[in-house]
């Protein structure tokens, strides 16, 4: 991972505990401090959530259907209700006045008098359950506000996150200064920083996309990705390589670690206008993370903090990351050609600096 004021060979692993971190930043302030233990009861949730997922098929039925939907229509795996279910106890112990989840059609009120509220997706990447492939919990505190709570836009969060559960617990988090990633020590259970500040690099040669979809984007994201298919030989004069693990938090913690740009565009399918990720619980975090990151992250053309959503589960397409591809894709959809333009005008991105 890259830093401030250190070559991407040497970064420092000071291995500070989460809660000396967060003790430094909170001091004596009320809301901080009620940030602060928002955050550790995610990770006390975290810590529960790795434990089952680290049992993968020994888990009695983990990723087996429920013939329930969350409330954005998803199929909803014996997992979600379960990781849905410890989030919220683990939270019901701190100042956390309420919770919006993926997995609850309404919010969850706790405590109405307390000063921050938690939005969280409690398990990202379910669908790779039972692949052994990294899944994650994404999160970010908002102040308390009551109704409107949810239908801040993404600038008001406090401090955003996610847990990654791959072959290594990872925790990245920013409280507004800088983006930083904790290890769990499965031994002492304490989560120690191994990376600190970090940035992602500005420019990129991989890109993260779904590629199956591509008969249903839009003209600007073909043009685009052709852009990037078409390599050294082509007007980005470079070869580019494609990733897509499928779990938005596996895709963003590689795009932290060295560089490139996360795509979830809408497109032409019904129901997928604006893409299938939800604003307020997985846009809004990871944005503010790229954006701590020294990174970008759009809708295509908004940034994503500027949206105010109309309701906790709303969607949004995304594009994060590398803060120069991010720009240069909004490029791409400024110059969008009008309906009805011929198929070789509609690749105007090629000429694109």
């Amino acid at each position: 991972m890259m830093m401030r004021n250190a070559s991407p060979e040497t970064p420092v692993a000071d291995h500070k505990t989460l809660d000396a971190f967060l003790d430094g930043w909170a001091g004596t302030d009320p809301t901080r401090v009620a940030v602060s233990r928002a955050v550790l009861g995610v990770c006390e949730a975290g810590r529960a959530i790795a434990a089952i997922v680290g049992r993968g098929a020994l888990e009695d039925a983990m990723g087996a259907q429920t013939h329930l939907t969350n409330a954005g229509g998803d199929a909803q795996k014996a997992l979600d209700v379960r990781t849905h279910d410890i989030v919220v106890e683990a939270l019901r112990k701190q100042p956390v006045s309420r919770v919006g989840s993926e997995e609850a059609a309404e919010e969850v009120v706790l405590d109405e008098s307390a000063p921050v509220a938690v939005a969280i997706d409690p398990l990202d990447g379910s669908s790779n359950i039972e692949n052994n492939v990294s899944i994650g919990t994404l999160f970010g505190v908002l102040p308390e506000a009551g109704a409107d709570t949810f239908t801040q836009p993404g600038s008001a969060q406090i401090a955003a996150g996610f847990v990654v559960y791959g072959p290594a617990t990872a925790l990245v988090l920013t409280v507004g200064e800088g983006t930083h990633a904790f290890m769990l020590d499965h031994v002492s259970g304490a989560f120690l920083r191994t990376h600190q500040d970090i940035q992602i690099p500005k420019s990129a040669t991989e890109y993260a996309i779904n590629a199956s979809n591509q008969r249903h984007w839009d003209e600007p994201m073909r043009a685009y990705v052709a852009d990037c298919l078409a390599g050294a030989e082509g007007p980005r004069e470079k070869n580019f390589n494609m990733r897509w693990v499928g779990s938005l938090v596996a895709d963003i913690f590689r795009i932290l670690v060295r560089g490139g740009v996360y795509l979830y565009p809408g497109d032409g399918r019904e129901g997928y206008a604006q893409g299938r990720l939800r604003l307020v619980y997985e846009c809004n975090p990871i944005a503010m993370i790229c954006e701590q990151a020294g990174g970008a992250a759009t809708d295509g053309r908004t940034r994503i903090l500027d949206i105010k959503p109309a309701k906790l589960h709303v969607r949004s397409p995304l594009v994060a990351g590398s803060a120069e591809e991010v720009e240069r894709i909004a490029r791409y959809y400024a110059d969008r050609p009008s309906k009805g333009a011929s198929p070789l005008f509609a690749k105007r991105g090629l000429f694109l600096a």
